[in-house]
């Protein structure tokens, strides 16, 4: 071994550990901090053409990644909308997730429920949640536009007058309780696609 080899071999350590150190010092994207909800498999695709007025059955698939301790309620619900402008437009399984959550909070304030399914949740961090949904929603005339989107939010049981019981649901908003919704669009046959 040479003198010139073992002067350098500290300094080229020192280098490596310096670069390591950096990449692991990095905070992580938004995406990998905040919990999320994902599409696993659903029985609608992201701009499927769906008939306009028709009982539409909905089977949703989702986990729910966790990144803190959290409970409420899981939702899966088709929505619609007459006046939504261009800032739905970012609402698919793989859109980028803080705009898209930004434009669920934006669709939920904005338009009416058609159906839904919810579940109750508990999570905490690193834990992955399979959640399922199945419910039927009577979809829109033509001139709407159609999105199933799966949110967190908070819920109160109230009792109908029929004696029923139902959950009012308050979707989180994302920003404030870092959470990242996920929907798609749908289109009603018919309309034009925007």
């Amino acid at each position: 071994m040479t003198r010139r080899f073992v002067q350098a071999t500290p300094v080229v350590l020192l280098l490596m550990g310096a670069v390591t150190l950096g990449g692991c010092l990095d905070k992580p994207k938004i995406e990998d901090r905040w919990t999320r909800v994902d599409v696993v498999s659903a029985s609608v695709a992201p701009q499927q053409v769906v008939p306009a007025g028709a009982a539409q059955p909905i089977t949703l698939h989702a986990t729910v990644t966790w990144r803190a301790l959290l409970t409420g309620y899981a939702v899966a619900e088709l929505r619609a909308s007459d006046s939504l402008g261009t800032a739905a437009l970012g609402i698919a399984p793989d859109a980028p997730r803080v705009p898209m959550a930004t434009s669920i909070d934006d669709l939920l304030l904005h338009s009416r429920s058609l159906g839904r399914a919810t579940r109750a949740v508990t999570g905490w961090d690193h834990l992955i949640q399979p959640v399922d949904f199945t419910f039927t929603a009577t979809t829109p005339a033509s001139g709407s536009r159609l999105f199933l989107v799966c949110y967190l939010g908070s819920g109160q049981r109230i009792e109908q007058d029929s004696g029923a019981d139902s959950i009012l649901i308050t979707p989180f908003v994302s920003s404030q309780r870092e959470v990242l919704p996920v929907g798609m669009e749908l289109l009603v046959s018919g309309a034009v696609a925007p």
